[in-house]
């Protein structure tokens, strides 16, 4: 389907589906929603189900599957070994990617912790765009460390530049001429998580995929976001406007030696792997399968998710089902944009993104504005979100602070779950926050976990600004949640 036009001037996306089953929701005071964050030690991963109204916290499981893949379902085959739906699930890969084998894994993490423990040692160094959360701690915890070289135009916030997420390529070349016999792997991330869902040009992975190839080094593609890649690549990259969803892809995998996935991403459903065309690395990482997941046909996966996955994928290459996340993430954007409120841009894939240090530029990095700012969120309209910033890092083996090369709050869009009604409801409590962000204060640690910090840490407020947050929101909006 191309471009809709609405006859009356409105620019906004159009849900290219209908609603069959609907899960209620309750928005509750905005007094218990202070008391709900205190209790959950300010930390929204803390927060429980019952106390929030949107839930935009992550894409990562909760995506909305098709009729299909429910549909699907219903013809898994349980067997522990030798399983048909093992072989349709491997099947769609190979169509899609092009890959001859797959080792199943329960989420992406899992897949990475595979990776990890095959190839990184004691001093190996591994490049990437950008560094996720799970796979930077995987590295670390076996004693490697992660090289970030993503161009500069990555951490700008207010960029327009299409491609934020690309790497350096003289970096990368200036690195490997120094580290050559430390680097294991290149590791490519699509739609950078961390810096806001930004993509990579498919120019610029068969740029990396070159330098590698000519410096015997493996290409690793972490592919959890590539859905809302695609739909990048496809609208934004001059050469590829006439190509394929699935002719970009083949692309992307062909320039890869590994291939790994979040299937709680991509595909819609709950589960992960690891694809590969190269039997060598194969065989090198599955005994590990068995070891830390399940037997090869399964990986720790329910049979039904691999069948609701394998429908999943297919529907990837469906430019109406890609192009609904970013469609909804940009008119958020631009509708926060035009009431002043600092967002990331352009706008990218996974969430739209607020910028923390310039929405409260009052609050001291080492005081969390982006946590402070989840939690100010959160009080103003029920809306959960994640904290991006230093929270979302971990500190330097001296014990002091490594403060992030951005501040952000991600307000994820699961795909095909939320209405245009509740993405306008977050806007305008965002805007209210906005023009009352004196009020909001920062955030100190009172448990904090010395590894992924943000999953469980506990935080309370360095003044009680939450308290003056409240009356405010009382004073201007009485009884109206």
């Amino acid at each position: 389907m191309g471009k809709i036009k609405f006859y009356l001037g409105e620019e906004i996306p159009l849900e290219l589906h209908k609603a069959k089953i609907v899960q209620k929701l309750d928005l509750v005071d905005v007094e218990r929603r202070a008391a709900a964050i205190a209790e959950a030690g300010n930390n929204t991963f803390l927060l429980k189900n019952k106390d929030i109204f949107l839930d935009m916290l992550t894409d990562s499981g909760v995506n909305a599957m098709s009729d299909n893949q429910l549909a699907a379902m219903m013809i898994a085959d349980d067997s522990y070994a030798g399983s048909a739906t093992f072989t349709r699930l491997t099947d769609a890969l190979k169509d899609i990617f092009g890959t001859d084998y797959f080792l199943p894994a329960h989420q992406g993490r899992a897949a990475e912790n595979i990776l990890a423990v095959t190839f990184v040692k004691k001093g190996s160094i591994i490049p990437m765009n950008y560094h996720f959360t799970t796979t930077k701690a995987h590295i670390t915890r076996l004693g490697g460390r992660v090289e970030e070289l993503v161009i500069d135009e990555g951490i700008k916030t207010d960029s327009e530049y299409p491609f934020k997420g690309n790497f350096d390529l003289e970096k990368l070349k200036a690195l490997i001429m120094k580290e050559r016999d430390n680097i294991p792997f290149i590791r490519l991330e699509a739609g950078t998580n961390l810096i806001g869902g930004q993509p990579l040009s498919l120019e610029n992975i068969k740029a990396v995929s070159a330098i590698a190839k000519e410096n015997g080094i493996i290409t690793v593609m972490d592919a959890s976001l590539l859905q809302d890649n695609l739909y990048f690549i496809k609208t934004r990259e001059e050469q590829c406007r006439n190509k394929s969803i699935r002719e970009i892809t083949r692309e992307i995998a062909d320039a890869m030696d590994i291939i790994y996935f979040s299937a709680r991403k991509l595909g819609f459903a709950r589960g992960g792997g690891i694809a590969t065309n190269r039997e060598d690395l194969y065989l090198k990482m599955r005994e590990l399968v068995p070891m830390f997941e399940g037997f090869l046909t399964y990986g720790g996966m329910s049979v039904r998710e691999m069948e609701a996955m394998a429908v999943g994928l297919e529907e990837t290459m469906d430019m109406d089902v890609i192009s609904q996340g970013p469609l909804f993430i940009e008119y958020m954007t631009r509708e926060l944009i035009k009431n002043g409120v600092p967002v990331v841009t352009p706008a990218g894939g996974l969430g739209c993104h607020l910028n923390a240090l310039e929405f409260i530029p009052h609050v001291r990095q080492e005081e969390y504005p982006a946590g402070s700012l989840a939690t100010a969120v959160y009080i103003a309209g029920g809306i959960r979100g994640m904290e991006r910033g230093t929270v979302s890092e971990q500190r330097e083996e001296d014990g002091s602070e490594h403060l992030a090369a951005v501040e952000l709050l991600r307000l994820a869009m699961p795909r095909r779950v939320f209405t245009l009604s509740q993405v306008k409801y977050a806007v305008d409590r965002i805007k209210w926050l906005y023009d009352n962000r004196s009020l909001i204060g920062g955030l100190r640690f009172v448990e904090e976990p010395s590894s992924l910090r943000f999953f469980f840490g506990r935080l309370e407020p360095t003044s009680d600004w939450q308290d003056r947050l409240v009356r405010k929101f009382k004073e201007d909006f009485g009884d109206s949640l």
